[in-house]
């Protein structure tokens, strides 16, 4: 749909920006979210799945930092991910309170799943976009990200 078709409400209208990455983030979620569940998976467990894919073996204080979600949202999904047999989290032998999450074939098995559900959303995401547009969206994506980053940097600074 052409940006001109879109309506931007009044209030969001110093915000044009904004306004259009919540739009955009609000219908990338839902057309993974859809993606997933076919393949017996929960928002933010590929994300997991791809950190333990790279490097079997971490502790969950490591996936937690990796994947960058509060530690409830990561500790109910290791649980789901275990009761669905995709992993199995076991005491460190260095120190018993500390848990490392390893995968079983099972979790294994769904590196090209998933690879292939990420590759399908990006043809879809980059379909009405030629290969330098796609490519400068994802700079300038990165760019909007580090600047949300670093606010509280720079806020702190200022003080």
């Amino acid at each position: 749909m052409p940006a001109s078709t879109h309506r931007t409400p009044s209030t969001a209208g110093e915000g044009p920006m904004s306004y259009a990455i919540f739009q955009l983030a609000r219908a990338h979620r839902a057309r993974a979210a859809a993606m997933l569940r076919e393949m017996d998976l929960h928002p933010g467990q590929e994300l997991l799945l791809m950190q333990l894919l790279d490097r079997d073996g971490q502790t969950q204080s490591e996936l937690l930092e990796s994947v960058g979600l509060d530690h409830s949202t990561v500790s109910k999904s290791l649980r789901r991910m275990q009761e669905a047999g995709l992993l199995v989290r076991e005491p460190a032998a260095h120190d018993r309170r500390v848990m490392v999450v390893h995968l079983t074939d099972k979790g294994r098995a769904m590196r090209e799943p998933i690879a292939a559900m990420w590759q399908a959303l990006e043809e879809t995401s980059a379909r009405n976009l030629t290969e330098q547009q796609a490519e400068s969206f994802v700079r300038i994506a990165y760019a909007i990200a580090d600047a949300i980053n670093s606010r509280g940097v720079v806020a702190e600074e200022s003080e």
